[in-house]
């Protein structure tokens, strides 16, 4: 079985879209490099990932984003050569950028669901706050990174939904607060 890690930064009021830029649309687009202090050891959480990631996963909208740009990314190459899994209905096998390892489109969340119970390592996902919510929902979420910004936006995709449905508890694995507000929070899904 393996595990499936959800990775981002997020706001205190939840928000986990547009951290680097407008690209939702709202005011606060960029969020996370505006106006707060860099402190290298905020950051170690990113490094410290790399060594449990054997594939990523991504929504549509954020597998857009994310590849015409990572691939040439410094900061993103030991990623380049990673399997990647991207969770769409309507994404065509066309679209899939060339030269950034081999990429398989999951059409479902049972397509989710069978890609855990194969045999692998830990698959990240980043960005694709949709795409977490739906498989939080269908308790294939195995684990929470994230790390929280001392921002409120107001407005934004929530990493969680709102939706009644039956309560999942959080283990702490891991916390850490850093001089600049940002807090890292480690999260292991209580089964």
């Amino acid at each position: 079985m393996r595990d499936l890690v959800y990775t981002g930064f997020m706001s205190l009021d939840g928000v986990v879209d547009s951290p680097g830029g407008p690209e939702e649309g709202h005011r606060s687009g960029g969020w996370v490099v505006k106006d707060l202090e860099f402190v290298p050891e905020a950051w170690s959480l990113k490094g410290e990932e790399l060594a449990d990631t054997t594939a990523l996963m991504f929504g549509r909208r954020s597998y857009e984003v994310f590849a015409p740009v990572w691939p040439g990314s410094e900061d993103h190459a030991p990623y380049k050569d990673l399997p990647k899994y991207v969770v769409s209905a309507t994404l065509s096998d066309d679209a899939l950028v060339d030269g950034w390892g081999p990429t398989t489109i999951l059409r479902s969340t049972d397509d989710v669901a069978a890609l855990k119970n194969g045999d692998g390592g830990a698959i990240f996902i980043h960005g694709s706050a949709e795409l977490a919510r739906r498989l939080s929902d269908a308790g294939l979420i195995d684990r929470y990174h994230l790390l929280v910004f001392p921002v409120l936006l107001g407005t934004g995709k929530s990493l969680f939904g709102r939706a009644d449905r039956d309560k999942h508890m959080l283990t702490l694995r891991e916390s850490q607060a850093y001089s600049n507000g940002i807090l890292k929070l480690v999260y292991d899904v209580k089964r």
